[in-house]
């Protein structure tokens, strides 16, 4: 049975609908549990006089799974419109990043790098411009501030969507669903967006009002490192111990068959190294429009 955007437990790929998943036990990380659930780790001891249950401590519990056919690792959870947006509220912001720091001691350090333009950016542009006008028209689906989005400063129109409601970037305008026009855009992008959705093919249906046969779409998620050490693994579900803000790990063919599903042709695609200063990344791109 294919998962809907309305189901809260995974059924069947998030990518391809293969019903042929591998599963495993795993824990939600506890300030995604406390955004997303308001759970708090709780310590079971002795005295609460439980029979069959051991002392120690408890944690939001979920499943990791990995389909069969595509080899995308996701989490079973597939969080509401209401949860998603609790989860992403003041993204980044300081009542965001103090709270996460209480879960997660260090990460408001680690969180200053994100404050500024990433520099493999520029590394995405010179990729895509051989594709695009000198100056497009960008529609940044889920881009936060638009401080990320390719081509800004370069662009004769730049629109970003995005539920967090931060503050946007110079040059950046707000807009909703209920705007988009077809064929107002040169380039739509959706960076790294698709790791963190319940539903990434009802997103890039979302997106596709904004397209006409001239628009391409550039998607960009995490290429992330256990999908990396263990290329073309089915086996990663049992590997997979605990899940943060990204409940979705893509592999190529994954994102291929993401796409494809949802009307698009698949035009070139991409893997990028990337310093983010405290570590060392890759991101995959894939370039698209509509079939």
């Amino acid at each position: 049975m294919v998962t809907s955007p309305a189901d809260f437990i995974a059924r069947s790929c998030i990518c391809c609908a293969s019903a042929q998943l591998d599963k495993s036990g795993a824990v939600l990380m506890p300030f995604v549990a406390k955004r997303v659930f308001d759970h708090d780790p709780v310590e079971v001891t002795a005295d609460w006089g439980l029979r069959d249950l051991r002392a120690g401590m408890a944690y939001t519990l979920c499943n990791s799974l990995q389909c069969q056919a595509c080899g995308v690792l996701f989490l079973d959870y597939r969080f509401t419109d209401a949860q998603m947006a609790a989860l992403y509220a003041g993204y980044r912001d300081e009542a965001y990043t103090r709270q996460r720091d209480h879960y997660e001691p260090g990460y408001a350090a680690v969180a200053e790098h994100y404050h500024g333009r990433e520099s493999y950016i520029a590394d995405v542009e010179r990729w895509l411009k051989r594709h695009v006008p000198a100056r497009p028209a960008v529609l940044d689906w889920g881009g936060g501030s638009g401080l990320n989005t390719p081509f800004r400063g370069q662009h004769a129109l730049l629109h970003v969507h995005d539920i967090s409601a931060v503050e946007l970037a110079e040059g950046a305008e707000s807009i909703g669903p209920e705007q988009l026009v077809r064929g107002h855009y040169d380039l739509v992008t959706c960076c790294q967006v698709l790791e963190h959705v319940p539903s990434p093919r009802a997103l890039i249906e979302q997106i596709l009002p904004a397209m006409d046969r001239d628009t391409l779409l550039y998607v960009e998620v995490p290429h992330e490192a256990l999908m990396r050490e263990h290329p073309g693994s089915l086996t990663l579900a049992r590997a997979k111990k605990h899940w943060h803000e990204h409940i979705n790990f893509f592999t190529h063919q994954a994102l291929y068959r993401l796409l494809e599903n949802a009307g698009l042709t698949v035009l070139d695609s991409h893997l990028l190294p990337v310093d983010l200063g405290w570590r060392k990344a890759e991101v995959m791109g894939v370039l698209a429009r509509l079939a």
